[in-house]
């Protein structure tokens, strides 16, 4: 079957860009760059690097100009496409034992439904990928562009295993695929979603030994308990991981890590942040995280906040060195410094651990006092813990009888990315109504999250 044309669509372009200065508008079409047809986004960045390139473009009314560009190289030209792919999504082909996807309840948007398996993605967005569904072609080009880094759902070794997990029996077939990227030199990173019984113990033992094939161009494995919702009828029959089982999978990790950390100067495999809490363990020292490769599969998220706020508890602070000439009503002599109470809302995982926290920012700023609630999801059950899957109606539902003080904060991950929205559809400004108090989101940063408590 041919494969279907993608027309590459101008949505905007950047004021004072290049594309700008050639009087591009949203609406124009992108034909080819130095006269190649462009597939998809590999292409087109690789093709814009050049310091001297020629761009076909056909205008609204139908005109084709054919533009001649100089610029520096590597310079974009500042045009953002109706789809960021420059072609179609690629859905997934898998059918995951693990899937969270499967585990929502009915009645979401539609887009949430939505399995995406895209290298592409992987690339601009760090999205993992299994890569079940790409071909030689993709590959090749891959090679050819040196596109990385690549992020991988490796989940086991085992081949015959994998199409178990993955439930398609072509998943076991990825592994030559992995040895051409290694080979050509292009960066990775992997995953481990572990699965209680199923890839665990000897089987997580086997797949850290061959990962270990693939250094130093696979730069870091996470290994992270699946998420089971409420929300499992009809699914595989999965088990949730207790104590003494994190603290088995911790053991292992880091045995595994002193070795590799001795071969290679990296420690290479780790456990999410999510591991440590459920055994009751301390976090691992900053050095353990090899400059925190992994923070968007929670590995190291809590250990970089921490040593962000203390960094900032470290810097001078005004406010707080005036209230030491505050007088008994808590205010200085200025008139700038009022005791006060702000709320941070997060979920059960995080919350002992900020609770610590906000009581480190309450002793170097006495004026301020912090109420850290920890939100249960009962949106997708109790065992779902992380705060970027915590509803507005959770929070509005558990918050509104509470004392909030002057403002709530919460963490950016509650949102949909790049908006003011919930998983359930409720904005923030709902929130605020339903809450009757200032709501403000705060980035994954511990200065942020310093200045969020201390802001007036």
């Amino acid at each position: 079957m041919k494969k279907k044309i993608t027309e590459h669509i101008i949505k905007e372009i950047e004021p004072g860009s290049i594309a700008a200065e050639l009087e591009l508008e949203p609406g124009d079409v992108v034909l080819s760059v130095n006269d190649q047809k462009i597939e998809d986004v590999f292409d087109y960045h690789y093709l814009i690097n050049d310091e001297y390139l020629t761009m076909q473009v056909r205008k609204a009314d139908g005109e084709e100009w054919e533009l001649e560009i100089e610029k520096e190289f590597e310079e974009d030209l500042g045009i953002i496409f109706e789809s960021s792919l420059m072609d179609e999504y690629r859905s997934c082909r898998n059918h995951c034992i693990f899937c969270f996807i499967d585990q929502m309840p009915k009645g979401m948007r539609e887009t949430l439904y939505f399995k995406d398996d895209d290298s592409r993605l992987s690339f601009l967005q760090g999205n993992y990928v299994t890569l079940t569904n790409m071909s030689d072609h993709d590959i090749d080009r891959i090679i050819r562009y040196h596109l990385e880094p690549i992020n991988i759902s490796f989940h086991t070794m085992n081949p015959k295993l994998r199409c178990e997990m993955l439930r398609n029996r072509f998943a076991g077939d990825i592994f030559p695929k992995v040895q051409r990227l290694a080979d050509a030199g292009i960066e990775m990173n992997g995953q481990i979603v572990l699965c209680r019984g199923i890839n665990d113990g000897e089987e997580l033992n086997d797949s850290i030994r061959k990962l270990t094939a693939y250094l130093p161009y696979l730069r870091s494995v996470s290994v992270v308990p699946v998420g089971l919702t409420k929300h499992r009828d009809g699914l595989y029959p999965l088990e949730a991981f207790t104590k003494e089982d994190a603290a088995e999978v911790i053991d292992l990790i880091e045995e595994w890590q002193k070795t590799i950390y001795a071969n290679y100067g990296l420690h290479f495999i780790h456990a999410s942040d999510e591991w440590y809490i459920m055994a009751g363990r301390p976090l691992p020292e900053a050095e353990r995280y090899d400059g925190y490769l992994q923070l968007e599969n929670g590995v190291g998220m809590m250990r970089l906040l921490y040593e962000e706020v203390e960094e900032a508890l470290q810097m001078e602070a005004p406010a707080a060195d005036g209230f030491s000439a505050a007088n008994e009503n808590g205010t200085n002599r200025s008139g700038s410094i009022v005791p006060r109470t702000v709320s941070v809302a997060t979920g059960k995982l995080a919350g002992p651990f900020l609770r610590e926290l906000c009581g480190r920012i309450g002793e170097r700023y006495p004026y301020v006092h912090v109420n850290v609630y920890e939100i249960r999801n009962d949106f997708f059950g109790e065992m779902i813990t992380v705060s970027g899957l915590i509803t507005g109606a959770d929070l509005i539902s558990q918050l509104k009888s509470c004392d909030l003080g002057e403002k709530l904060l919460l963490p950016c991950s509650m949102l949909r990315s790049g908006e003011q929205v919930f998983l359930d559809d409720v904005s923030v400004g709902d929130l605020e109504n339903a809450l009757q108090i200032s709501v403000r989101i705060v980035e994954s940063d511990g200065h942020d999250l310093v200045n969020a408590i201390l802001a007036v």
